[in-house]
Formats: C-alpha cells, sequence, structure tokens
C-alpha cells in the first residue's frame, strides 16, 4: 500500500504518531523534506524550511505521543471518578442505589458539573437569546447518555422523536407539527485523551470544491477512506470492516434529519455543538450543501456553536459563508474568557486554519462583543499574563458564588466551584466548561443577528 492509499484526499499533511519513533522525530528537526518523514503523510516531495513550523509538528507529535499513551489509564480514572460522583450524587439525593451507566439518572461529569437541564422559560421564542439558549442547552445534554437525553427532551422540554446517534442527537421540540428541529453534537469528554488528540492535531485534507478541512474533525463526522463523503453511503472496501457494523454519522444523521423535516414542514432547523461538538455542527450542513441538500438548507436558521476550534482554511470559510450566511448570517460562533480551544489549531503553527462565521465573545462578566478574531489571541506569553490570569480564575471563583446566591438555583454552582479554586493555581483550567456558556447566553443579553 502506498503511503497515501488510506486517505480520501491526496493533497493532505496528516501527521502519524502512532509511526512516530526517535529517528522520525528528530529527521522533523534537522531536515525540511517532510514528505520523506513516516510520521508524516503528505507528498514525498513537500519540504517545510521554516524551523518554527517543523519545531510546531515535532511538538504536537511528542503531545499526541504522550496523551495516547495516557489514554488507557485516563479513560478508566474518568470511569471511575464519574461513577465515583454519581454514587455520591445518588446518596445526597436519596437514591440508595449503586450507578446504572445507561440509566436516566447517571450524568456525565460535564452533567455533574452543571446539573441544570431545564430551559429558562423566561427567554420566549421572540426573544433574540431564545435560539442560542436552546442551542446551548441542546450541546452540554449531548455529553449524556441515550436514556437521559430522552428523558429530558421528553420530561422536562416537553418535546418529542428524539433520535440519538454515537455523536449527536437530533428532536423536535413538539410531537405534531414541530417549530424547531434540533441536530446536537457530542464535544470532547473530560478524560478523552483520543479526543483530545483530535482537538490538538494540525492535520488537514484539501477537499474537492471545499478547501482544506481539519483531518480529525472529518473522520469523526464519518469521511470515508479514499473516497471522502459521497452523496450516498458507499460500505468500507477494508476487509477486516464487515458491512454490518459500518455506521457513517454523516449519514445515520443526515437520514434522520431529513425524516423529520419531512414530518414537520414548517418547522426551522438548527445545528449546535460545544468544543469539538462546535467543529463537527459547522461541518455537517457544509457536507449537505456540497451535497446540494438544498431542501434541509433552506429550513436552517442557525448554527451555533459553543467554544469551538478552527476547522478550515480560507477557502473551506468562504465556501461555508457562500452557503450558509447569504443573504443573512446563520453561523454564530459563540466564545467565552481565554477559553483555549477556539484557540486550536493554533494558527502559527497550522498556517491554513482560521476562524468564519459571526463572532461573539462574552468576557467574564458575561458582556459580549462581536469579533473576528478571540481577543488575546496573538498576545504572547508573559509573567504579567499569567498574573492577570489568575487574577481573573478569582474573580470567577468569586462571581460563582455571588451568582448563586444572587440570582438563585439555576445559577448555583456545585462542583464547578472546586474547578474554579483549583484554576487559581492552574488559570485556564475551567474556562471551556459548558456552565460560563449557558450563563453568558441567559445572563449576556442581546444575541445579534449580523455584523
Amino acid at each position: 500500500m502506498s503511503k497515501l492509499d488510506y486517505c480520501f484526499s491526496n493533497d493532505c499533511m496528516v501527521l502519524r504518531p502512532d509511526r512516530a519513533g526517535p529517528a522520525e522525530l528528530l529527521h522533523l528537526l534537522f531536515s525540511p523534506k517532510v514528505g520523506r518523514n513516516r510520521a508524516v503523510d503528505c507528498f514525498t516531495s513537500t519540504e517545510v524550511r521554516s524551523f518554527p513550523r517543523r519545531l510546531a509538528i515535532f511538538l504536537n507529535l511528542l503531545l499526541q505521543i504522550l496523551l495516547l499513551a495516557l489514554a488507557g489509564p485516563l479513560a478508566a480514572l474518568g470511569a471511575a471518578v464519574e461513577l465515583l460522583l454519581n454514587l455520591v450524587d445518588n446518596f445526597l439525593h436519596g437514591r440508595m442505589e449503586y450507578p446504572d451507566r445507561s440509566s436516566p439518572t447517571y450524568r456525565s461529569v460535564t452533567g455533574l458539573i452543571d446539573r441544570r437541564v431545564d430551559l429558562d422559560r423566561s427567554i420566549k421564542p421572540a426573544d433574540s437569546r431564545f435560539d442560542a439558549a436552546l442551542c446551548v442547552m441542546a450541546s452540554k445534554l449531548a455529553y449524556e447518555n441515550e436514556a437521559f437525553i430522552r428523558n429530558v427532551v421528553s420530561s422536562h422540554w416537553q418535546s418529542s422523536r428524539t433520535r440519538t446517534r454515537a455523536q449527536a442527537f437530533v428532536f423536535c421540540d413538539k410531537p405534531v407539527d414541530a417549530d424547531v428541529i434540533v441536530v446536537a453534537f457530542r464535544g470532547t469528554r473530560p478524560f478523552d485523551a483520543a479526543r483530545w488528540c483530535a482537538d490538538l492535531d494540525l492535520s488537514w485534507y484539501k477537499i474537492p470544491r471545499l478547501g482544506r478541512a481539519h483531518a480529525a474533525y472529518t473522520h469523526a463526522l464519518g469521511a470515508q477512506r479514499n473516497i471522502g463523503w459521497p452523496n450516498t453511503h458507499v460500505p468500507d472496501d477494508r476487509e477486516h470492516v464487515p458491512a454490518r457494523t459500518q455506521v457513517y454519522a454523516y449519514y445515520t444523521i443526515r437520514d434522520a434529519l431529513k425524516e423529520l423535516l419531512e414530518a414537520n414542514r414548517k418547522a426551522r432547523l438548527l445545528v449546535t455543538g460545544h468544543g469539538s461538538g462546535g467543529a463537527l455542527a459547522v461541518l455537517f450542513p457544509a457536507i449537505l450543501a456540497y451535497h446540494k441538500e438544498k431542501a434541509a438548507l433552506d429550513r436552517l436558521a442557525g448554527v451555533y456553536t459553543f467554544g469551538q476550534p478552527r476547522v478550515g482554511d480560507a477557502l473551506l470559510a468562504m465556501f461555508v459563508e457562500r452557503n450558509l450566511d447569504r443573504p443573512r448570517k446563520r453561523h454564530f460562533r459563540i466564545t467565552y474568557g481565554d477559553d483555549s480551544l477556539p484557540r486550536l489549531p493554533d494558527e502559527s503553527s497550522a498556517v491554513h486554519f482560521l476562524h468564519f462565521g459571526l463572532g461573539l465573545h462574552f468576557d467574564k462578566s458575561y458582556k459580549l462583543k462581536v469579533v473576528r478574531e478571540i481577543p488575546g489571541e496573538e498576545t504572547p506569553w508573559s509573567l504579567l499574563g499569567t498574573v492577570t490570569s489568575r487574577v481573573n480564575s478569582a474573580w470567577e471563583l468569586g462571581r460563582g458564588v455571588y451568582l448563586g446566591c444572587r440570582r438563585g438555583a439555576y445559577f448555583r454552582e456545585g462542583w464547578l466551584l472546586l474547578l474554579r479554586a483549583v484554576a487559581v493555581a492552574l488559570p485556564g483550567l475551567p474556562f471551556h466548561r459548558a456552565q460560563d456558556y449557558v450563563n453568558a447566553v441567559v445572563l449576556g443579553g442581546y444575541i445579534p443577528k449580523d455584523n
């Protein structure tokens, strides 16, 4: 098999930590001929003469190797912590039972940090925050198990027809003649080191008519080997992958969505996700446009992402904006504070990746500003910056206590207060938690729909 046989695009740069040994890592530092390096899949003639860029690739591979080595122990630790917290949670709420991971009461770490499942009923459909508020709660709920999701959607949101998939769920706001259909993609769980690698990865594919797209997110959405996203599902031709086990995320979610759109002719469509789920949420309608699914795109009312990383280059940005943001803005990229994930892949090392869509940034006081890039993006590390970050973390700790006392139970923070206390010593730790995005949307006031 040739070096690029497993790729669906020959124009690509894919980092392979599974092939990166000492010789390959040293080769990156001392030779610009990365195309001849086993740890980097790209054209054999590819050269990277800039040492800082090769150093960035070297460090990225090193970090991925470390994370993959820790993936097993971290997954076991995460499962144990989650189980223990659910056991304590059951005891505190009078349920004397051993936690069942598939039950409608079992919560993920994200759900334990922020226990809110009810929508803020003070935000009405005519409110500019309505779509964003519904989406941020759906993107938070996407971290939970299937039974928990179904229970919340039916019992707390009085909605119905929930379809859950491995990486997303789809639901209607009403059993009949729904007004809204939501597709919510799951982000990276706290102890999922393999998904951390995907978030950090600098790899990309150049897809005809689309541009360069983040390799890990295209695979997560279900891009198929050698052929990318054909309009209809084509079985994988690898002998070790039985046809009955091949489930591609894009096709299963698209088919469920088209069925619901057909049954609810007046419903509008919202797509959302938190973190890496936001990256998938942007790519999903982009592929719908790529396949000319006009009927679905005409019903699209908005794509709301929260803490979304960069997913592609200028060509992909132009394709998405041409299909999503004309004649009106429909891609809203919401960020908060010093959240680190929207700053990945790092612009200085990934070169081709940038942000697009209408950028809405909330500061630590939940004040909104329309931005093109995240404030502080280009600020280099400094001692002053480190001190400022610790001050901000202390501010957040105090604000968490204040909101719980002043605003009532809906804003009361439980386990997150402990994380905020730790963050005073380790700045930036809790910034990617969904809790702050929920608070920002609910407390932030007006959500603009254009520049």
